[in-house]
This record gives structure tokens, sequence and C-alpha cells, in this order.
């Protein structure tokens, strides 16, 4: 079944949309067409597809109004109207290599901006390269994209998964935290894996001293976790790590909670800042959480961020949360990339090597802080990170506090080494002042 969303069909909908096909027919030399791939079902879509595809939307809004904040504020993408055609990244990687194909060979997209799996990323980018099509992946976490291959169309415009475990163990020391023992729950298959192994070597070297008392690796999507909650309070770690997500998360925390797994233990959730809005003053007290990246309560104080948290919320009604952030990371990367290429060629619209020219090694102000292009031979960001602690604030209200941001050279490997390698090496050349 063709996942394409009618963009004028869709722009019924949506009030970007509705400008864009309100504002009449403009030939293909004014518009600028993105194909934006992202979860808008399954289980993945209500933490990361629809905030994220909500945080472009409002951003592509305001862009083509002219309504960014400067670098950001020249209309569209040069003064080419941002035109999304937006796919449900539902499906699997089969699905998502032929919807692929769809954007670029019949929607004749001028980029696709997409992925959230990163089983899709893996899938997609050897066909981007294959067509020749300059494509950005925003989300997608695996290592495995620029370490284990070279792409001359293919960005990635957030940082991989090894700095979410590295930040968080210096995190932990960083706060004090004694850690004699720690246990884990990650999902079984390859994020929960690799997370754990991450988590694990940066603890080796860390804290070399500490020792593993569990290992739990439920199946995606289990959604009940009496057994492995059960199997955590027996062995009375004095920290949990899990990297659990989306309703996995929602679940464990929920059913944890009332047997007091949260007092017993210090649980730190690599990525689960998406958890805070849809459980709200239901989640717990004391989580260590991260974001993979500054975002949300972890972003650094500035007038972009508070710009971007101001369109977001007044759209939404809800903090922006990580998908969001790093969506509109991509989309702010891009634009300059855009006009940077425009800039080269005359003002014609850039095609997709001269797009890659442009992006190749970049850097960019983000509301979750720089974004420079300096691994994977300049196609690979990356960025700071932030963690913080789960508390009330004075109305009572969950929030982050203890927050801490570490620099993007203290938690992602130099271009030259695999992650895991770096950190089993003891993170050599890192920048943590």
């Amino acid at each position: 079944m063709k996942n394409t969303i009618d963009r004028c069909g869709f722009a019924a909908a949506l009030a970007m949309g509705a400008a864009i096909c309100l504002s009449g027919p403009v030939s293909a030399q004014e518009t600028f067409k993105v194909g934006i791939v992202t979860f808008l079902s399954g289980q993945a879509a209500q933490s990361f597809g629809v905030p994220a595809w909500d945080g472009g939307k409002i951003l592509v809004e305001k862009m083509n109004a002219g309504e960014a904040p400067a670098p950001y504020d020249k209309k569209g993408f040069g003064g080419l109207v941002i035109e999304p055609v937006v796919i449900d990244e539902a499906g699997g990687a089969t699905t998502q290599v032929q919807e692929y194909r769809n954007l670029v060979q019949r929607e004749n997209v001028d980029v696709v901006v997409g992925y959230v799996g990163s089983g899709d990323c893996l899938a997609v980018a050897p066909v981007a390269e294959e067509l020749k099509q300059f494509t950005i992946l925003y989300d997608c976490g695996t290592p495995r994209i620029f370490e284990d291959a070279d792409y001359e169309y293919v960005f990635r415009t957030a940082a991989h998964a090894t700095q979410d475990n590295v930040g968080l163990v210096r995190y932990l020391k960083a706060t004090g935290v004694d850690i004699e023992t720690y246990s884990g729950i990650n999902q079984d298959y390859a994020w929960g894996h690799d997370s754990w192994a991450d988590f694990k070597a940066a603890m080796g070297q860390i804290y070399p001293d500490a020792t593993v008392t569990a290992e739990l690796f439920p199946a995606f999507g289990a959604g009940q976790y009496g057994t492995e909650i059960s199997a955590l309070m027996q062995r009375r770690a004095d920290v949990v790590h899990t990297s659990l997500w989306g309703g996995d998360l929602q679940a464990m925390i929920l059913q944890a909670l009332p047997r007091g797994l949260f007092q017993r233990s210090q649980v730190a959730l690599s990525a689960g800042d998406h958890s805070l809005p849809p459980l709200g003053d239901n989640f717990p007290e004391g989580v260590i959480v991260g974001a993979r990246g500054a975002y949300g309560f972890m972003a650094p104080k500035s007038e972009l961020n508070d710009w971007w948290w101001k369109i977001y919320t007044d759209a939404y009604d809800v903090m922006p949360v990580q998908a969001p952030y790093r969506m509109a990371q991509a989309l702010l990367g891009l634009k300059l990339a855009v006009e940077r290429a425009m800039e080269a060629n005359g003002g014609k619209k850039p095609n997709s090597e001269e797009l890659a020219a442009a992006m190749k090694g970049s850097s960019w102000e983000s509301p979750g802080g720089r974004i420079e292009m300096v691994n994977g031979n300049g196609h690979q960001a990356i960025q700071p990170i932030g963690f913080g602690r789960s508390m009330k604030n004075d109305d009572g209200h969950i929030v982050l506090g203890d927050i801490i941001r570490f620099p993007a050279r203290c938690v992602n490997p130099p271009a030259d080494m695999k992650g895991i390698e770096w950190i089993e090496a003891g993170f050599p050349e890192a920048e943590c002042e």
C-alpha cells in the first residue's frame, strides 16, 4: 500500500499545508520539495514520529513565512517555497526502500529527510547512494551507518547512540552516585543490545570495580514487565540502566512504581525524556533522564531555543522533547546548506551534488546547541548532550533539575575511531572541559 500522504489532502488538516495549497500553483523552480519520512502510525508514532513532524510542520510554516530568527530568516529555502511530502515510516525496511524510490522517482523530491528506525536507515542509505539522491537521516541512532560504510549523498544531522551512554555514565560520576553493582533492562533488538554494550563499556572505564547483577532483554513491545521487575528488585543493584522507549518505557515505569523499584535503585533512562509529557506528574521523582541530545529541559539557554520552545508550545500546548528537536536541527541545517549551495551556483535550485558539497563538514546552531558534521568524513554530526534528574517544582509538577550538559567532544568518538573502540580505549582525545 502506498503510504504517501497527498500533500493538499494532508494540508486540509494542517495549517502549514493549507497555507501551501492556498498559495496557488508555483513552478518547480519556485518550490523545494522535501520528502519527510517518520512514523505516523505504530508504536513509535506517539513518542517519536508524530512529535517530530509536529515540530517540522510548525518550523516549515515559520520558514516559509520568513518568521524564523537570523540566520534562518530568509523566506523558505533561499526564497524557494518549502513543499513537504510526508510519508509514514511504518511497515519495515523493505517497505521503506520502495517508498524511498517512490519519493525520488515519482514524487521527484529534491531532498529526503527521514527515518527513526535504525534498520530503515541502514536499508535506505545504500539506495540513496545508488540513486545519487541527497538524503538526511534525522533521528536513527545506530553507529553502523558511517562506521561501516562511506557515503557521498547521505548525511546524519544527529549524533549516534554512543554519546547517550557515555554521557549517562559521566553524569552518574559527576553527580556523585556510588556504584558497586548495576543492572540493565533493554529491548531485545539492536538498539537495546548496543545501548547496553556501550553503557557496560563506559562503566568499565569510569566505575571499573562495579559489577553487573542482571542483564535483561525483554522482547520489543512486550508491555508486561512483572518478571523483569521482580528480578531487578531481587538483585538490588545500585543503578538500573534502561534504553527502553515509547510505550515499553511508560509501561515499565507504571508497573515498577508500586513495586518500589525507584526507591530501591537509582534508575537511569538513557533516552527517556519523551515519557515526561504523557506521564506528567505520574513520572517518579529521582530518576536520571537523558534525551539523546541537549533537548527540552536540558537545552542551553539561547534566543533560538526560546523561539523554538514558544512556537512549539503555542502550537501544540506541550513542551518539545527529543524528536521535534532532532527534526528541527535537520531542517535548519538543510536550509543553510541549500542557501550556501545557491550562493555558489548563482541562485539556482541546487542539485544533490551541490547540496552534498554544501553540507559536508558544515556546522550550525540549533535549539539544542551547535551541530558539527565532523565524523563520517564530514557526513556524521556530533553535538552536546544533557541529563537531569526528575523532581517536583514549587507548583508540585515534575520537571528536570540537577542538569548537566557535556560538550560534543566529551561524549562522541573522534573521527577516526568507532564508538565502542573509543570507549574501550579509555576515551582518547575526549574534551570535557
